[in-house]
């Protein structure tokens, strides 16, 4: 019987072949955790009785959820990551490296084909170079920072066929969004999610890691994108699932005429078509996160904005993903762009997608931002509205003080 995706790399972990909704014990190849819960993993691991992590190079910490630290509690907390690190022979990543999911594949810690764990639910992200990666929680990680293995049920997997070809300025964020409103915020739970389709296959890496990072907003395990026409600066193996593999469900869509898509509040699924909405007063916008927050977004807002000003009533946040896209953005002269257009650059880390600080808006207003959620209060104030949108999206709105159609802009249609 073939197999999928997830049950082909978990059979490898596994050391014998697994199926769907078997539970089986895997090896782990990395495990990342962020000072959101690296605090609470220690103390789990020196309450399980540990005393050396099971093997140093495979475990990464990173401090970019509330980073430089806001206050005294969590600056101690800080310190705890840096003192266990040290003493382990563990890699961590101070303050302004940059976000933990761009640095685990900037810096090669997840490979194609890899099992890697994290303590944070966008770890899916790394199904964009064709790895089973999913986020647990702090215990179950201080578990395997003991033995280097955990137990999984082998999740049962939903294909997405995306035929077609995107229209300029419709990008990657757009067709995640497109599909999270079409299956639910619950509708791939516990399950594993198929990319594929020639609009998957013309995307470049940034914009497949866009597309796995929101595989958690339907709930996903873990979301694998076609590593077909990936190109990535080492040889790897293309892991492909077999024909015969069985599937729970297989969606199929044309994406040639889909329109930048938003999702309003206070819900990721909560998606319309951006025609909707189009004309809704922002008073921020935040470019930035773990989903849109690398040099391609950049780019794409320095296109829209090079040569303008934003609107003057608007507060225009940009944080790269990390400092190593934003020393590339610096060269390049995006980041002088985005300056001159208007833009306040944040240290490199995640602090306004959750709110921790740095671009908390205030009570009754407006933000588009490129980040993956808008609960209410996500950015830190539950009296907000926060809108998600593509980086094109955003620069656009940033522009005019509203919600706008990017695709418009390039036409020079907006008035």
């Amino acid at each position: 019987m073939g197999q999928t995706l997830v049950e082909k790399i978990i059979s490898t972990h596994a050391s014998k072949v697994t199926y769907q909704n078997e539970i089986t014990i895997v090896d782990v190849d990395a495990v990342m955790a962020s000072d959101t819960t690296a605090p609470l993993t220690i103390k789990s691991f020196e309450e399980m009785g540990g005393s050396q992590v099971w093997d140093p190079s495979k475990v990464i910490f990173v401090i970019d959820h509330a980073a430089p630290a806001p206050n005294e509690r969590i600056a101690n907390l800080h310190s705890l990551m840096r003192d266990f690190a040290r003493n382990q022979g563990i890699k961590l990543y101070d303050v302004g490296s940059g976000i933990c999911h761009q640095l685990m594949v900037e810096n090669g810690h997840v490979k194609p084909g890899q099992l890697v764990l994290g303590a944070d639910s966008h770890t899916c992200t790394y199904g964009a170079l064709g790895a089973f990666a999913t986020g647990v929680g702090s215990t179950d990680l201080a578990a395997v920072l003991l033995t280097g293995k955990t137990w999984i049920k082998v999740p049962p997997t939903i294909k997405i066929q995306l035929n077609g070809t995107l229209q300029p300025g419709v990008s990657a964020k757009d067709l995640i969004l497109f599909i999270v409103g079409h299956l639910g915020i619950d509708g791939a739970t516990y399950k594993a999610v198929e990319f594929t389709g020639e609009a998957i296959e013309a995307l470049s890496f940034d914009s497949r890691l866009t597309i796995a990072n929101m595989a958690i907003e339907m709930g996903a395990k873990a979301g694998f994108v076609d590593t077909v026409g990936l190109e990535l600066p080492y040889e790897f193996n293309h892991i492909h699932p077999d024909e015969d593999a069985i599937y729970e469900t297989v969606y199929t869509f044309d994406v040639s005429k889909l329109e930048p898509q938003v999702s309003i509040p206070h819900s990721p699924d909560n998606v319309k078509p951006i025609s909707e909405v189009e004309g809704k007063v922002i008073q921020q916008a935040f470019l930035g996160s773990c989903t849109n927050g690398r040099l391609e977004d950049l780019h794409e807002a320095a296109k829209i904005l090079e040569g303008k000003t934003i609107h003057p009533e608007v507060r225009f946040m940009v944080a790269a993903a990390s400092n190593e896209v934003y020393l590339r953005a610096l060269q390049d002269g995006t980041a002088e762009t985005l300056v001159r257009a208007g833009a306040t650059f944040l240290p490199s880390g995640c602090g306004p997608c959750v709110g921790t600080h740095l671009g908390v808006p205030g009570n009754d207003e407006g933000i588009i931002s490129s980040t993956n959620r808008n609960f209410r209060g996500r950015m830190g104030n539950r009296n907000s509205n926060v809108y998600l949108g593509s980086p094109a999206t955003v620069a656009a709105s940033a522009l005019f003080g509203k919600i706008t159609n990017p695709t418009k802009l390039l036409k020079e249609e907006v008035k």
